[in-house]
């Protein structure tokens, strides 16, 4: 069985963090989201790899390398243009060949991992050609959404019901074998001009195809957007163990599941875990509340954060209270004592700020 992870995108919805750098990239819990997967693939036996890329191929080439740090071996897919995930499958051919493989996207991140979701396929698969991976949502309305028959096999998709006939979305990841090449020749571009797996996987059952479905236990997160993403962090910080290997004064106090990585410095503060530091990173004279996750080298200077993300490089000093934030990287926040006092701000496109 093969992997093949979907990495490119514009992530529009992360601007304007995404202008200048991979959605998949971006850290959650000072791991990059698209790593994750990567262990997930290596967790449930595949060593074999395709990553789809677009504009942002070459800076996933730099983080990714080869595979080899995961055991994997990896092969980069360009794709000129986000035309679907069904032309991901359609550009991925030859690398794929006639093997089953796992579709995952990049910017998803599953409590469970995959290995269980292969393992359940090839254990009881009978003949079946595909497996999709759903989670019960509040607002099926809002996602791809699968009716069941009473064995749990696939009826039909409906994308964006108006009326659901059931609250059970589409995850973005999907198992498949060779049949799914012949679906994705066989459909049409949507009215936005990509080709949708999903209207693939309903061709396999219009065909009589059977289509075999897996209800997630844990969570399930598409980190597209802040909220989900601070809500990520959270989810995977909480599962971390304490651990410090940097350097931490007499006069600082860590509370709980703190994580401080190897040259990060805690000086006259205090952090409150679930929390991670990491490498070169300085915190001084600050507080770092739960649920926060400092990138490297970073810089914390008489201020307080909590809940949010701070990306590699960026500084905050005397900024006050910071909670539920997304700082971008090489990002300064201070306080400035300049009169007329007032807000001064330099702003990309998208930013969004909330001031108290």
């Amino acid at each position: 069985m093969r992997g093949l992870i979907l990495s490119g995108g514009a992530g529009t919805r992360l601007r304007p963090i995404t202008y200048t750098s991979a959605k998949q990239l971006v850290p959650v819990a000072n791991k990059p989201i698209l790593f994750y997967g990567l262990e997930d693939m290596a967790a449930a036996g595949i060593t074999e790899v395709g990553i789809v890329i677009g504009d942002t191929g070459d800076e996933i080439k730099a983080a990714v390398g080869d595979g080899s740090s995961w055991g994997l071996e990896v092969t980069y897919l360009p794709q000129d243009a986000p035309l679907g995930l069904g032309h991901c499958v359609l550009i991925a051919r030859d690398f794929l060949g006639d093997e089953d493989f796992v579709m995952y996207l990049g910017d998803n991140l599953l409590h469970q991992g995959v290995k269980e979701f292969v393992d359940h396929f090839e254990a009881d698969r009978g003949d079946a050609v595909a497996q999709i991976l759903l989670c019960k949502v509040p607002d099926p309305q809002r996602f791809g959404v699968a009716e069941l028959d009473a064995g749990g096999a696939v009826v039909r998709l409906v994308e964006k019901p108006a009326d659901p006939p059931s609250d059970l979305a589409l995850v973005g990841i999907y198992l498949f074998d060779k049949q799914i090449h012949a679906a994705v020749r066989a459909i049409e571009p949507s009215a936005r001009g990509e080709l949708e797996i999903t209207d693939a996987i309903q061709w396999l059952l219009d065909q009589g195809h059977k289509v075999r479905s897996q209800v997630l236990d844990g969570w399930w997160i598409d980190t597209g957007k802040l909220t989900p993403l601070l809500e990520a962090n959270r989810l995977i910080l909480e599962t971390l163990d304490r651990r410090i290997e940097g350097t931490v004064d007499e006069e600082s106090r860590l509370d709980g599941r703190v994580v401080v990585q190897p040259g990060a410095r805690i000086v006259r503060s205090t952090v409150r875990g679930p929390a991670i530091i990491g490498e070169g990173t300085s915190i001084v004279d600050s507080y770092v509340g739960p649920f926060t996750a400092i990138y490297h080298d970073c810089e914390v200077v008489n201020s307080e954060v909590e809940h949010s993300v701070l990306l590699e490089h960026s500084r905050i000093t005397d900024g006050g209270r910071i909670t539920d934030s997304l700082i971008g990287r090489r990002a300064h926040v201070t306080r400035s004592a300049e009169r007329p006092r007032a807000t001064r701000v330099v702003l990309g496109d998208d930013s969004v700020v909330d001031l108290a």
